[in-house]
Formats: structure tokens, C-alpha cells, sequence
């Protein structure tokens, strides 16, 4: 490698997003190698490929992104992470935002960017967790959340409870759990799960 090589790094969050747009975009940057961290959160900077990536870097290469939100998702992160790299005389570079932190005006247009990038990952978090309280809520604060939808409500749940201590009038014995889950809809496993909340 000489000097100035160009070495990107990719990431996405899940495992099932593909990595083929930001390194084909690399790649067409002219980046000599590319590290990719594969369904990793851009919360946090510890991240394998990431360390490896910047173990890689020498005086005078650049690190390159297809976007800044790739790198990470905390202005605090990001800010520590610029100047690891200004310290080993490394130049960064965002292929979307246009960033190149070998001007000043670009190392003043990461920062905002990673003010904007950590202002977007912490609304996004705070809609799932709305979304989850509304859905809650919906459910009658039983707990219920994403996934399946509960098969008895917490009524009948209780009307279970009760009717397990009492007399089937059908039978003239305590109901069984065969019994209880034909007089429900349900399955037997489902009235055992209710049974042993």
C-alpha cells in the first residue's frame, strides 16, 4: 500500500440486510480494501471489522464511508473516533454526505452530521418504544406485545382460573383441562399456560 490509499468500511445493522450497495460504492471510490461489520449496531464502536479497519490505517490513507451513519450513531463516538484518526495523520471521507475531513469546512460538516445521525437513531428509538406502550396500552396492560396476538383475554383468563376449581355440570366432575380448552377454543397447552401465570 502507498501512502494515500483509500480504505472503506461498511456496515449494516441487521442479518438479514445486504452489504453489496455500500461496497460496490467503495469500491468504485477506488478503496483498496473495504472491512464490513454484517448485522452489527452502530450504537456502539467496538466492532471487529471496524478495529481491524482502523489497525489498517496509516499516516496519510483515508478511511472512507458510503454514508456517515455506517461509521456510527453517537456524536460522542464519532468525535472521539475523528480524532483517533487525525492523531494518526489519517483523512476521513462519506461518500453520500460529501464530508473530507482534510478541510476544515469538512471536519465542521462531520460533526453536524453526527449530531444529525445520533438525533435520527435516538427518534427512532423513541418511536418503537411509543409504539410498544401504545400497543400495550391496546392490549389492556396485559403485557402483551409485537408477536402473536393473545388467544384469551385476561377475563377469560380469569373465568379459566376459577372454572378449573369448579364443578363441569355437563360431568359432575371438576373440569379437566381437555374440557376447558373445547369451551374456550383454545388448545390444552394454552389453557396449562394460563393455568401457571
Amino acid at each position: 500500500m502507498n501512502p494515500t490509499t483509500k480504505i472503506g468500511y461498511a456496515r449494516v445493522s441487521a442479518p438479514d440486510q445486504s452489504l453489496d450497495l455500500q461496497t460496490q460504492a467503495l469500491a468504485q471510490a477506488g478503496c483498496y480494501q473495504t472491512y464490513a461489520d454484517h448485522g452489527v449496531t452502530g450504537r456502539t464502536m467496538a466492532r471487529p471489522q471496524l478495529e481491524a479497519c482502523l489497525k489498517a490505517l496509516r499516516p496519510g490513507d483515508t478511511l472512507v464511508v458510503w454514508k456517515l451513519d455506517r461509521l456510527g450513531r453517537n456524536v460522542k463516538g464519532l468525535s472521539e473516533l475523528l480524532e483517533t484518526l487525525e492523531n494518526k495523520g489519517v483523512f476521513f471521507s462519506s461518500l453520500t454526505e460529501g464530508i473530507d475531513t482534510s478541510t476544515p469546512v469538512g471536519k465542521m460538516m462531520f460533526h453536524i452530521i453526527a449530531s444529525l445521525a445520533e438525533m435520527e437513531s435516538n427518534l427512532i428509538s423513541e418511536r418503537t418504544r411509543a409504539g410498544l406502550a401504545a400497543m400495550k396500552a391496546k392490549n389492556g396492560g396485559n403485557g402483551a406485545g409485537p408477536g402473536r396476538p393473545l388467544k384469551l383475554s385476561v377475563a377469560q383468563r380469569g373465568q379459566l382460573v376459577r372454572m378449573r376449581s369448579e364443578v363441569n355440570p355437563q360431568t359432575g366432575r371438576v373440569w379437566s383441562l381437555r374440557e376447558l380448552a373445547a369451551f374456550f377454543g383454545v388448545g390444552v397447552s394454552t389453557v396449562v399456560r394460563c393455568l401457571e401465570k
